[in-house]
């Protein structure tokens, strides 16, 4: 099996001081040098050192188009040209709303390399399920393009008439429009070029919203590259073997757009875009595209892996591809779930003899994307790793737990002309709040890394003052269920027990059924008395191990409606938003804690 044995991960060492107040610094021992290129000065030089090596392809209707360094970089100058003379530059950014592509990239890497913020946002802002369009409205308050490129322009065009905005507006998919514009001179592209440092603004990427507005989180050149830097410090095997990835995680998300795209590029490595999604009908794009292209590293999140899953478990030739030359496994967005980690393991094991590491990361948006890594061997699927060389993670005692904060030069300077919400978010020393809080897996050993605890705005406490854990309680339920249930929203603040609205696996509620029922509709199979009567079992045998309020379920609700990405309830990396679920199921909510509670568990 041609992967990274865990001996080729630097050991770790981290360093620990401890506050008085109970505030706990973690550091990492490694020092991080300065990046020497930024992200476009990386691709120029790459295109130099290897101009005929494959950097990007996606599918086509004829197989795979596929450009190499040396085309990337004479496509990103002369569109880098283009947009000098429609006047980008730092104060007038270019905005896309747009899906992976390569013309999505290479006008991302033309915008930063003239200086000009490339403002990537997600094309369902401009979507008709998004009207009335408020996120894309402040999108645009907030950013001010100077150019918007998308694959429906005049869609687009009518919405963002209608939203009183005047911007123009381009196909990002066909540029040919470009033709028409006369560009600015090599020169001056160049002169734009080495004005391109770290602290330049390269993009701004949104969050999600789901508790307001969406921000512009400013990115910096220096923030993507230190966390290249940092990542070639403590999996250095990337310095060796250039990566190949297959993936197909949205780019206006930082996850996809900063750790899985830069990793390529900066690596000198090799991005194929994957155009499917962890949704049934789309999911087999990416069983496609894996069939073709075996990867060296993968990412993902619990909702693709879950949808990848049956595939690698009932085709053991797919499995033999996608494993056979894959140095990790990754997860992040969410916790992964116990059980998918363990059927990835027994998948793998059936398919090659052996299990590559299953490891994650930590960050956010305004940490472009990692704080934290791991590199070493973990058993816990909540492991956040240890912090980046160059991160200090701050933890402060909080409601018996501690809450995670940042500080490094992964760091965001703030948010886009937004100078309030950029104060509110750090500290009086200069540390993020990210909102997430963790706990040490061994206080005595650092290195052994932190253990994700949940959201702090998503805990919550019961009428008896009782802390409930959201996050952790989340993960143990969904175990318990398995594989009846895809995911669980946790209620009860305020009351006196703890409630569930249960989202069941539809798949896994038919294959329970008898044959002559299993074809019902989605509503039927996963209300049908068979699957009731087996979750009341579940959940009740997960209740008897239990002792106090804070874990035991009282009452829960199954949802035969799934969560809607229109509401905010789902995102595009497939995770729940427990805040909009609780919020637009209110009634579903209040029928948990109504007297007498509705299917309560035994």
């Amino acid at each position: 099996m041609n992967r990274a044995d865990q001996s080729l991960f630097p050991a770790p060492q981290v360093v620990r001081a401890d506050r008085p107040d109970g505030t706990i610094i973690l550091t990492n021992a490694l020092p991080l040098p300065p990046a020497p290129e930024t992200i476009p000065h990386r691709l120029l030089a790459w295109a130099q050192a290897q101009p005929n090596a494959p950097f990007l392809s996606e599918p086509t209707p004829e197989g795979r188009r596929t450009i190499t360094y040396s085309q990337a970089w004479s496509q990103v100058v002369e569109l880098g040209r283009r947009f000098l003379a429609l006047g980008l530059g730092p104060d007038r950014p270019l905005m896309i709303l747009a899906g992976n592509s390569i013309n999505h990239a290479l006008t991302v890497l033309a915008a930063m390399s003239i200086g000009a913020p490339a403002a990537v946002m997600s094309p369902a802002y401009a979507s008709p399920a998004a009207s009335p369009w408020t996120k894309l409205a402040q999108g645009l308050d907030h950013v001010g393009p100077g150019l918007i490129l998308n694959q429906a322009p005049d869609a687009v065009g009518q919405i963002i008439a209608g939203l009183g905005v005047r911007a123009e507006i381009q196909p990002v998919e066909d540029l040919s429009w470009l033709d028409d514009v006369s560009p600015a001179s090599r020169a001056q592209f160049d002169a734009a070029l080495a004005r391109v440092t770290d602290a330049t603004v390269a993009k701004l990427l949104f969050t999600s919203g789901s508790t307001g507005s969406p921000k512009a989180v400013i990115n910096t050149q220096g923030m993507m590259t230190s966390n290249m830097q940092a990542l070639a410090l403590v999996w250095p095997f990337l310095n060796a073997r250039p990566p190949v990835l297959v993936d197909w995680l949205p780019w206006n998300h930082t996850f996809g757009g900063n750790c899985c795209f830069n990793l390529a590029l900066y690596f000198g490595g090799q991005f194929h875009i994957d155009q499917g999604k962890p949704l049934p009908a789309q999911i087999g794009h990416t069983v496609q595209a894996l069939r073709q292209i075996a990867p060296t590293l993968y990412f993902n999140v619990p909702a693709g892996w879950e949808a990848l899953l049956p595939t690698l478990e009932g085709d053991i030739d797919f499995a033999r591809q996608f494993f056979s030359r894959v140095d990790f496994l990754f997860n992040a967005g969410a916790a992964l779930p116990a059980s998918i980690r363990q059927r990835l393991s027994d998948a793998a094991m059936r398919a090659m003899g052996g299990v590559p590491p299953i490891i994650a990361g930590w960050g956010s948006t305004e940490t472009a994307p990692f704080s934290t890594v791991v590199y070493f061997p973990t058993e816990h699927s909540t492991n956040l790793g240890a912090p980046l060389p160059g991160t200090e993670i701050k933890m402060v005692p909080f409601a018996e737990r501690h809450e995670l904060r940042v500080r490094g030069p992964n760091v965001m300077p703030g948010y886009w002309n937004q100078p309030q919400p950029t104060a509110e978010a750090f500290d009086e020393e200069g540390f993020f709040r990210i909102g997430d809080a963790g706990r040490l897996v061994d206080p005595q050993r650092p290195e052994a890394g932190i253990l994700f605890d949940g959201r702090v705005a998503e805990n919550f406490k019961l009428s008896s003052g009782t802390w409930v854990n959201v996050g952790a309680l989340r993960l143990e339920i969904i175990a318990a269920t398995k594989p009846l249930v895809s995911d669980v929203v946790i209620a009860g603040e305020g009351q006196d027990h703890i409630g569930l609205l249960v989202f069941p696996n539809e798949a896994a509620c038919r294959q329970l059924l008898d044959p002559q029922v299993s074809d019902t509709s989605a509503d039927q199979a996963v209300q049908h008395e068979t699957v009731l009567a087996a979750l009341e079992r579940l959940i009740g045998d997960y209740n008897r191990r239990q002792t106090g309020s804070s874990t035991r379920v009282r009452a829960y609700r199954v949802q035969t409606d799934p969560p809607n990405a229109r509401y905010d309830e789902i995102t595009e990396k497939g995770y729940l938003n427990q805040r909009a679920v609780l919020s637009r199921r209110a009634d579903e909510v209040a029928l948990l804690f109504a007297v007498p509670a509705v299917q309560a568990a035994s």
